[in-house]
Formats: structure tokens, sequence, C-alpha cells
């Protein structure tokens, strides 16, 4: 019986893989802005829920729960970067980054703007606008309440318009969706 039980929570849990896993790397993509992390960050989060499948599907909502995984997973490897950056840079000097190959340039400003944004501003950001989820979806990704999706998502835009110019903000994070498609694609 137990083996029964075990064949279905790993088809449910393959299902469950196989529809979400591009819709999770995606966002650890526009979260982070490197495809091949966010591929690394998206198969740990789903390794994660695999681990715990048995109340991850009991969950409400599963979905938001992994988004909320990957969310955490891009949190720490930003602030584990953020630290390794301060230790060499106590021991070598500061070299301008490059980019691997062509991009769009409204997609470099967008992800520069982003990159300027706290953390849980550019992920209500990215969550409502680049991956069109409800203000409700948004706040059970993040652990945090609606309001504070409103108010985090307003003031991140009213920052992007600043920095990118009035209309570009919005239009920038959707042409950073549709290369950023692209891009995993490849």
């Amino acid at each position: 019986m137990s083996t029964v039980v075990d064949d279905t929570a790993a088809a449910e849990f393959h299902a469950f893989f196989e529809r979400h896993y591009a819709e999770l790397s995606t966002l650890a993509y526009l979260l982070t802005g490197e495809a091949d992390t966010a591929d690394d960050l998206a198969s740990d989060a789903l390794l994660a829920m695999w681990r715990h499948w048995d109340r991850v599907r009991a969950a409400d909502h599963p979905v938001a729960y992994a988004r909320g995984v990957v969310a955490n997973l891009v949190r720490s490897r930003i602030r584990s970067a953020v630290r390794e950056r301060r230790r060499i840079s106590l021991f070598w000097s500061q070299r301008p980054e490059g980019f691997d190959g062509p991009d769009v340039p409204v997609v470099l400003d967008v992800r520069a703007a982003l990159g300027r944004l706290p953390f849980r501003r550019r992920a209500c950001v990215v969550l409502r606008y680049a991956m069109d989820l409800s203000e409700r979806d948004t706040a059970l990704t993040l652990g945090i309440s609606v309001g504070t999706v409103k108010s985090q998502s307003s003031r991140g835009m009213a920052e992007l318009q600043r920095l990118l110019g009035t209309g570009a903000a919005e239009a920038g994070i959707h042409a950073k969706v549709a290369v950023g498609r692209m891009e995993k694609r490849c």
C-alpha cells in the first residue's frame, strides 16, 4: 500500500515539476538576472519541495509556496554574493563588470534599475508586473500582507519611473520578460 502512495506522490510531484519549473526559473532569472543561476535556484527550490512534498501538496497554495522558496533562495544568494564582494574588495581592486553578449538596451536599463531597488520592492515589482501575479498571489509568495505588496509595488514602480523615465518602467519590465524567455530557450 505504501508503494502506491509513494508512486502517487512521485507522480503528483512530477506533474507539479513539469507544470511549474519554467515559471520558477523565470522568476529566479528576473530576480537575479543570471540564467544559469536561475536554473540552479529553481532546481534547488523544487528539490526542497520534494523533501517535504507531503506537507507541500497539502498546502492551500503549493505554487505560492514554491515561489516563496525561490524568492528566499534568491535572497540568500544575493546576501552571499554581497558578503563575497565585500571580502574580495578588501584584497582586489574593483573592475568594471562586462556582459557576456549582446542584449537589448532597454533590458539592460531595467535590469540595472531593478538591481538598485531593495529586494522586497524588486520582488513585488517583478512578481506583479513581470510575472503578472495578483496582489494576493504576490503576498502569498513573499509571506507578506496585501497592503505591503501594494505599497512596495507602488514605491518600486515610482522608483523605476524615476530611474528610467515615465512609461519606460512598465514597458521595460515586459521587454525584460520577453528577452528573458528568449534567453531561457537558447
